[in-house]
């Protein structure tokens, strides 16, 4: 099952504008700050630069941390927490795994996707800390499908509880999704695979149809409902007029990798691959897309997915056309 970010790395880069010049923190200046820093923080996204976006990240996470010891009951700031560990998590120690995976260095690997590990766990943390601000009984609620669909029914309702129960679900279902061979934690999977269907419920467009992105990833699994991933994949590629390359990326990583439909996979990555600029507003989850379609069309990943190598890779689409960048974007 193959996951995915929405616009996360934003909001931790943004994160120093909540510092006063003046030292001055008391709880209302503090708190304006952070609510227009999570307002501020789409505008990142429209940034490229991997390097930067990393260094960027990991300066605006610690700074968060630092405003939420300060302000702990602050709901942004931990939305924002959430969204950027998670973030984070999937953009860089993660990318970093998986091309060490590429390149047979076991130990980096090794060292990688336990940072990644770390990360995740941060942001289900807070995650689970900003959900107990909307209702207790998380803990009860979580023993099995029967009794978490009724507790998210009852206790969220609002598009504000579409955003958290989101980033929560995602670095939840992204740390299952790491750790596949830890049988605890793949236990646990129908606990985000429900967070994720009450957000879709509440607000489907949220972060460009992330949300039904990842479930249709998550229905493409082994002994999963291929049909209903399909399903999803198509109507995420609708909705979004193909400018989130995540919906191509996730549609041949898992739908097409397990169907074994090699016409399919490859069409859909040489896509995201000669996509130039199809929304500014999306140039970094569209960068991230990039650098993972590049390596799924590596040898050993069509040959995890069974394809059979023994004739050449049909030649790469012609680019779709797409709207030339707005220049406030450029």
């Amino acid at each position: 099952m193959r996951l995915l970010p929405g616009t996360f790395v934003a909001s931790a880069t943004l994160a120093a504008l909540a510092i006063a010049p003046s030292g001055c923190l008391n709880a209302i200046l503090t708190d304006g700050q952070i609510s227009a820093t999570r307002k501020a923080a789409v505008a990142v996204n429209t940034i490229a630069d991997y390097e930067l976006q990393r260094s960027a990240t990991e300066a605006g996470i610690a700074q968060f941390e630092g405003m939420h010891l300060l302000r702990p009951g602050n709901e942004d700031a931990l939305f924002l927490l959430t969204q950027a560990w998670g973030g984070y998590a999937y953009a860089f120690p993660q990318d970093e795994y998986e091309e060490a995976l590429d390149a047979n260095q076991d130990e980096l690997a090794t060292y990688q996707k336990k940072r990644a590990r770390l990360a995740y766990d941060r942001a289900v943390f807070f995650g689970l800390e900003l959900l107990s601000h909307r209702a207790d009984g998380f803990e009860a609620a979580r023993r099995n499908a029967d009794t978490l669909q009724p507790w998210l029914n009852d206790h969220f309702t609002t598009p504000d509880d579409a955003a958290n129960l989101f980033w929560t679900s995602y670095a939840w279902l992204s740390r299952v999704d790491l750790y596949k061979d830890d049988t605890a934690m793949v236990a646990d999977l129908f606990v985000g695979v429900a967070m994720m269907e009450r957000s879709v419920a509440l607000d489907p467009t949220l972060e460009h149809w992330s949300g039904t992105i990842v479930l249709g990833a998550y229905h493409a699994r082994p002994a999963g409902e291929i049909d209903e991933s399909k399903k999803l994949f198509e109507l995420a590629l609708a909705k979004t007029a193909r400018k989130n390359l995540q919906v191509q990326l996730n549609y041949a990583t898992s739908y097409a990798c397990i169907k074994g439909d090699r016409g399919l996979y490859e069409s859909l990555l040489h896509e995201v691959l000669a996509a130039t600029d199809p929304d500014p507003e999306q140039r970094l989850v569209n960068m991230l897309a990039k650098r993972r379609a590049r390596r799924a069309l590596g040898r050993q990943h069509m040959l995890d997915c069974g394809f059979d190598l023994s004739h050449p890779l049909a030649a790469p689409p012609a680019a779709p056309p797409t709207p030339a960048p707005s220049p406030t974007h450029s």
